[in-house]
């Protein structure tokens, strides 16, 4: 029996041609899956699932990796990608729950998550660098896959603007930190912020910049967050708008539960160590 002609996608073939190779080769719903918060030491850690259509209906103009687009070309093509998708959807883990759980453990269930969460059932998923099991269809994990897939590409942009979205609200609550620039990340600027004033109850207790700052770095990372008591009746679950400005509502108490938004367009014819600190970056 004769094996199926091996797919060679070429590097100049730009953002779409994993994706169009893969349909050509019959796999027509492809979705891409991305992280955003890996490297802060504060705030939530987000990922997203997208599923483009076929074709120049799937083409999105300015569509990259969104760490190398300005924050306004983001929210543009963010726009474009919940307009034109066949589905999307995002998922919102909390800091309390990636210190309870592990960064990477996490950051896997949160992908599995947001792709379980799609409207419409991908037949092929790619993943940006963590491949992820037990989505019931084929799938492959590509390095820096948001500057190779524009289904991980729009997903990233999807995960980004939402956990800026955060950040910039969290900046509100917690205002001597500077959330609302450096996004939680570990900048010299919040570095100071969180040696002048410790650490709040949005920061990740599980990193060791912020254990240490909180004087509680010889202690087990849920040893270490604040304990924080509230009546049932005060805490309300995060709530997530599908709209298509995706804004996020925000308990006044951090919980343990991770809140999803999906969205859907009509269809033409479906562990990092917890005592280990991530190095950010200023985006």
């Amino acid at each position: 029996m004769l094996a199926p002609p091996r797919t060679v996608v070429r590097r100049e073939g730009g953002l779409y041609a994993l994706e169009r190779a893969l349909q050509r080769r019959g796999f027509r719903n492809v979705a891409g899956a991305d992280e955003a918060g890996r490297g802060a030491c504060a705030g939530p850690l987000v990922a997203a699932a997208a599923m483009l259509p076929e074709g120049k209906r799937g083409e999105i103009d300015e569509l990259a990796d969104s760490k190398l687009l300005t924050p306004a070309a983001r929210e543009r093509v963010y726009d474009q990608v919940v307009a034109r998708a066949l589905a999307w959807s995002v998922v919102i883990v909390p800091a309390t729950e990636v210190d309870a759980r592990g960064l990477h453990v996490c950051n896997l269930a949160a992908m599995r998550r947001a792709l379980a969460s799609l409207t419409a059932s991908p037949e092929y998923v790619l993943t940006d660098g963590f491949p992820v099991d037990g989505l019931g269809v084929p799938g492959l994990a590509v390095w820096k896959g948001d500057r190779v897939a524009a289904c991980v590409a729009a997903a990233s942009v999807l995960a980004k603007v939402t956990r800026d979205r955060i950040m910039v609200e969290m900046d509100d609550q917690f205002p001597a930190y500077g959330f609302a620039v450096h996004k939680g990340y570990i900048t010299e600027e919040h570095s100071a912020a969180l040696k002048q004033h410790g650490p709040c109850a949005e920061h990740r207790f599980s990193y060791v910049n912020v254990a240490a700052a909180s004087g509680r770095g010889n202690r087990p990372p849920r040893a270490r967050r604040p304990v924080q008591r509230v009546s049932p009746e005060t805490v309300q679950p995060v709530l997530f708008d599908a709209s298509a400005t995706a804004s996020l509502v925000l308990p006044q108490t951090p919980r343990s539960t991770v809140g999803v938004a999906s969205g859907e367009q009509p269809q033409p014819s479906p562990s990092v160590g917890e005592d280990e600190a991530m190095e950010g970056e200023k985006r």
